[in-house]
């Protein structure tokens, strides 16, 4: 038995190690392997050899040329893939941006598709994740960093590199598609380790610092449903970066993060050397820090390597949405009232048991994708399909999207825009609206409806192609809750030239045997 755990714990050591950045320019080869980020050994999805895959950096500006090549083939998990990297506008490139169905047909196993696309005008922290079905669930995720070489919280902290970044993620002992519909996570992973229950034992992330220094960390959620209360004992966090936003300095004592977002805060290793524990408590499935379950370890140069003694201690000072706010002021499209848009739109939720619904329609992923729809000429709500799903917008508008918080099950349910950031003029938990200077960020609680939730976001209309709206919950995307944003169909082709290979993609897919999807 103690053979079988040594050779668990260098498993997962060599599965989890934190590998060399990679890009701008970059092979991300996805494939199967057997790794043990938490004790127990199972086949998942993998990029380069690891899960979660390589971080990818580069600098504001540059040009992006990551070449996706698929060689899955476990039959259990989807063999085909494609890549989305969140937070990325991809304007001029909505081909690139990764959700199939909506701008690309998958990637066939056996085959490869180089993304190709420039960031010229952002900076902050993204990740990358499959967007096909469940597939990021079993492995396909890892973290995106893109710096700013003119940062204007530079003079805060000391220290931005490869080891500041930490990534959450639940982490199943069943692949998705062979487990429940509505699966509960069996361990929380940080920086792709962690422990469950039964795997106590199982070797934790352990992120150093030096006393007297200060660490830019970035923190990205990279969960597939649940959100977590996060949390560094005895120390504060301040917060300068909401979803690749800069914003106005906030110290808090913990941060309640949704699948998808990403915040950047201050950590001022100004306490005892020794070691402290990072917590990650889910909303759902196994809770709590028993046994150091989602959980991580702070260790000070000089600490001796253990795990920490430090007792959890209620937070104090948690964020609030609405005390975030843009470093620099951003315009709020629109007049300061409610429904003051050019186009105002509301999102009915329901769920019936099995599907979820937004305005009595339940998203099925077109056998065409909604991109090459718009490119073919079709360009009203009566011709694109999904019937019900999609919602043409026109170009230069401001938009407004308000979404009543009417399903208990699975809330909060957090919405993801592609293609903007949007500002937040009411957050879950707040009856107010800021029209003056709320947030700006692409993922969004959607609350609850015992706090009579009903998030209003608004953003302009100057990205043309089809976006995808989404619960970030990809168990609930699964089974319909997402819309697409169809935005300037018209100009959409002239916008976004597709390349060859691009074009190749559907009939490559459409000759597939069903299981080799």
């Amino acid at each position: 038995m103690a053979g079988l755990r040594s050779l668990c714990l260098l498993l997962t050591l060599a599965l989890a190690e934190t590998l060399a950045a990679i890009g701008p320019k970059a092979d991300l080869i996805i494939s199967n392997a057997d790794i043990t980020p938490d004790g127990v050994t199972r086949n998942a999805v993998v990029v380069n050899g690891v899960a979660p895959g390589p971080l990818i950096t580069g600098q504001k500006g540059d040009r992006f040329q990551l070449n996706v090549i698929d060689k899955l083939t476990n039959h259990t998990m989807l063999k085909a893939t494609s890549v989305h990297w969140h937070g990325l506008f991809q304007a001029g490139t909505n081909w690139a941006d990764g959700p199939a169905f909506i701008n690309q047909c998958p990637i066939a196993p056996g085959h490869s598709f180089l993304y190709d696309f420039h960031v010229p005008d952002q900076a902050g922290t993204f990740w990358y994740h499959s967007h096909l079905s469940t597939q990021y669930c079993d492995g396909l995720r890892g973290p995106l960093v893109i710096y700013d070489p003119d940062d204007p919280h530079a003079h805060l902290y000391d220290v931005d590199n490869d080891d500041t970044v930490i990534t959450l993620a639940d982490w199943y002992q069943l692949a998705a598609k062979v487990g429940a519909k509505f699966p509960l996570s069996s361990s929380t992973l940080i920086n792709g380790r962690g422990r469950s229950n039964g795997t106590t034992w199982a070797e934790l992330a352990v992120i150093e610092v030096e006393q007297g220094k200060r660490y830019r960390f970035r923190l990205a959620s990279m969960s597939c449903d649940p959100n977590y209360t996060f949390s560094i004992d005895q120390h504060d966090m301040t917060i300068i970066e909401v979803d690749s936003v800069n914003s106005k300095p906030l110290t808090v004592d913990s941060i309640q993060i949704f699948s998808g977002q990403r915040y950047s805060f201050v950590l001022n290793a100004n306490q005892t050397v020794d070691n402290y524990w990072i917590r990650a408590n889910p909303n759902a499935g196994i809770i709590g820090f028993k046994g150091g379950i989602n959980s991580a370890i702070l260790r000070y140069k000089g600490a001796p390597k253990a795990d920490p003694t430090t007792r959890y201690r209620p937070s104090r000072n948690p964020l609030v949405e609405t005390n975030l706010h843009p470093l620099v002021p951003m315009k709020v499209p629109g007049r300061s009232e409610p429904g003051g848009v050019d186009k105002p739109i509301n999102l009915a939720f329901r769920f019936d048991g099995a599907n979820f619904f937004i305005n009595n329609a339940s998203f099925l992923p077109p056998t065409v994708p909604v991109l090459l729809q718009v490119l073919s000429g079709a360009h009203t709500a009566q011709e694109l399909l999904p019937s019900g799903s999609v919602y043409p917008l026109p170009l230069h508008s401001s938009i407004e999207i308000t979404m009543p918080a009417t399903v208990a099950a699975g809330a909060p349910h957090p919405f993801h825009l592609h293609g903007h950031v949007f500002a937040v003029v009411r957050s879950a938990g707040s009856s107010v609206y800021n029209y003056d200077d709320p947030i700006f960020r692409d993922v969004v609680s959607t609350g609850t409806p015992d706090d009579h939730d009903n998030v209003t976001i608004r953003f302009r209309t100057d990205n043309p192609g089809p976006w995808f709206l989404h619960c970030h919950v990809e168990y609930h995307l699964d089974v319909g809750f997402a819309v697409i944003m169809a935005e300037d169909a018209p100009g959409a082709k002239a916008a976004n030239p597709v390349p060859e290979a691009w074009a190749d993609l559907c009939p490559i897919y459409d000759k597939l045997a069903k299981g080799d999807h």
